[in-house]
């Protein structure tokens, strides 16, 4: 795809099996068995057997290699396999890849996949503790000698910054909060399946960084998700419908950092308040699909922290700059049905498309009605991806 022109991607491959592990604080096992367990599910879903995959694709995040995952579950030669970098970034583009490999002929099942110990083992919220010498590392260099050390404290700079350009309160990322905690307590696959939150408890969270509160921020989590990806042609004969994959994108902005783009006003007007990132995935997403705003039915969006859910809606979009928050309080679009990073599970995004598929299905447990079309994002901050997933036929 390019930033200039639409793709024919669109329409050619689907996603037609998704799994997962249980969502934990302490599974009690390796990420390579966590990422086996997630495949295999996934495949079972769909009702094909390991024999029938050749691509795999992960983060390169990720510590199990395809190599070892395909002997862990049985899945024999491999003709493609691909892994995409920016940490929760890659989440949409594992399936671009997936649905690149298929629709060209390199792979016929791509599996993608994410599993980690997010929380019982490394986890990613006690920030930078160690890096190799990089090219990134000497920009993070520039922001770690003030404090600021971890996601949220890089965060943090940028929901000050969209308080004060839109003249609001931290009380404008607690409906973020609220909603996905809401959708989660219908969940039984959630963290917080049966424990819904209130404005109030959002407020009364401990600060965690001005202005973020404990609220504002998603879990980490143990598990496992996997995504399985044919052509559109193979998927109308398996056992699920299929998710077709109307749009795939990625985006970096100019004068584009990991977490810490503190310093492009020049080519931004928005500056700290926007994701210009995700503008140029909102672009090519719109100009492919040929869809609009008003034409996503469910929007799962990536919500490691609140405000950036906020940004998202507006780049896509949906509202005026500084609307967002009056937009989700209104519950004007169905927002993170399965409950978010926020209240389901922190799986890097994997598990948003899976909830994604699950509402194109009608299988969902939050299921929205006649559902045609899902936008879903990938991390924020970060150069990043996002999809449009529809009904076949819609």
């Amino acid at each position: 795809m390019s930033v200039r022109r639409a793709d024919t991607l669109g329409g050619r491959a689907a996603v037609v099996g998704i799994g997962a592990t249980e969502f934990s604080k302490d599974s009690g096992r390796s990420e390579l068995t966590l990422a086996a367990e997630a495949v295999r599910a996934a495949l079972d879903d769909a009702g094909l057997a390991p024999s029938d995959v050749d691509g795999l694709v992960t983060f390169t995040m990720d510590t199990s290699p395809e190599i070892a995952v395909a002997q862990a579950t049985g899945i024999g030669e491999l003709s493609f396999f691909s892994r995409v970098h920016y940490g929760g970034g890659a989440a949409c583009a594992t399936v671009q890849q997936a649905a690149l490999a298929v629709a060209t002929g390199v792979a016929e099942v791509v599996v993608c996949y994410r599993a980690f110990n997010e929380r019982s083992g490394r986890r990613f919220g006690s920030g930078v503790q160690h890096r190799e010498p990089s090219a990134e590392g000497t920009a993070l260099g520039w922001n770690l000698p003030p404090g600021l050390l971890t996601p949220a404290s890089w965060v943090a700079m940028a929901a000050q910054r969209y308080l004060h350009t839109y003249g609001l309160t931290p009380e404008a990322f607690g409906h973020v909060a609220v909603t996905g905690r809401r959708y989660a307590a219908a969940n039984p696959a959630a963290y917080f399946h049966g424990r819904p939150i209130t404005l109030a408890d959002h407020a009364a969270s401990r600060p965690i960084v001005e202005p973020l509160r404990l609220l504002d921020c998603c879990q980490e989590t143990d598990g496992g998700q996997a995504l399985v990806v044919t052509t559109a042609e193979r998927a109308r004969d398996l056992r699920r419908p299929p998710a077709l994959i109307t749009a795939a994108a990625q985006g970096a902005g100019r004068a584009q950092e990991q977490m810490t783009s503190y310093y492009r006003d020049d080519f931004y007007p928005s500056d700290l308040a926007g994701l210009p990132e995700m503008g140029v995935v909102a672009r090519q997403l719109w100009r492919t699909s040929g869809l609009a705003p008003a034409d996503i039915d469910v929007a799962i969006l990536y919500d490691h922290f609140t405000p950036f859910v906020l940004m998202q809606l507006e780049e896509f979009g949906f509202c005026a700059p500084g609307e967002a928050p009056a937009f989700v309080a209104d519950a004007a679009l169905p927002l993170n049905t399965h409950g978010g990073q926020l209240g389901e599970a922190y799986l890097h995004g994997m598990n948003g498309i899976a909830e994604a598929v699950r509402q194109v299905r009608g299988s969902a447990v939050n299921q929205v009605p006649d559902v045609a079309h899902v936008l879903v994002t990938a991390g924020t901050g970060v150069p990043t991806s996002g999809l449009v997933l529809g009904r076949d036929g819609a």
